[in-house]
This record gives structure tokens, C-alpha cells and sequence, in this order.
């Protein structure tokens, strides 16, 4: 069954093309190494909320913008896998982030089911 790994970040605007540009690179590895599918996506509409949203989750600043993305793998040992190679791969390593990665939350889901 399908395994996901999600990411939500905060991105500076200014550095959206630098970012694209980032993510594809990455993307491309991490196809190599299993996955099935990359989305990545920069925020439109993205509300405000009373108690928590996306902005508070990673502590936005007014001049970022939200990016909301996931990778799709076959299964977990492929994600595990693709895991290993990322901490490894010296490509991976040279990558400079656009921007600040500890306030990216993550986290890695077993689907329920797809439609």
C-alpha cells in the first residue's frame, strides 16, 4: 500500500524560483531511488486560524509563503530505503535549502486508501 511522506515549510517569497529550482533537484533523486510520486505546492489560499494553522505550525514570518508537499512511495521499505540513501548521497548533502529547515514539520503516513 501506498506510503507518504509530508512535508509542510515556510519559504521566503523571495526565494520561490530558488526553491522550485531545490525541490526539483531533490525530487529527482528521490524518484531514482523509489518514489512514485512528488507534489509540491505554494500556497494560495491559506486561512488563518483561531487555535493553529499552517502559518503557526512553522513559525511564518509575513514575508514567507506556505509550501505543502508530499513524496508517494510503493511501500514503507522503499520509503526506508530512499530514507537511507538520502542521509548518504553526497547530492543530497551539497543541497542548500531555501529556507529555514528546522521549522519544517514532517511526518511519514501509511495511506488508508487511494482514490
Amino acid at each position: 500500500m501506498t506510503y507518504v511522506d509530508g512535508f509542510v515549510a515556510a519559504v521566503p517569497k523571495a526565494n520561490k524560483q530558488a526553491y522550485v529550482d531545490h525541490a526539483r533537484e531533490a525530487g529527482e533523486l528521490f524518484k531514482q531511488w523509489g518514489a512514485s510520486r512528488i507534489v509540491e505546492t505554494w500556497a494560495d489560499e491559506v486561512p488563518p486560524g483561531k487555535q493553529t494553522d499552517f502559518m503557526k505550525a512553522v513559525a511564518a514570518k509575513p514575508d514567507e509563503a506556505i509550501v505543502f508537499s508530499w513524496i508517494e512511495y510503493p511501500d514503507q521499505a522503499t520509503r526506508d530505503a530512499a530514507g537511507q540513501k538520502m542521509m548518504t548521497d553526497p547530492r543530497m548533502q551539497a543541497m542548500k535549502m531555501p529556507f529555514d529547515g528546522a521549522r519544517m514539520i514532517y511526518g511519514s503516513f501509511e495511506a488508508l486508501f487511494v482514490l
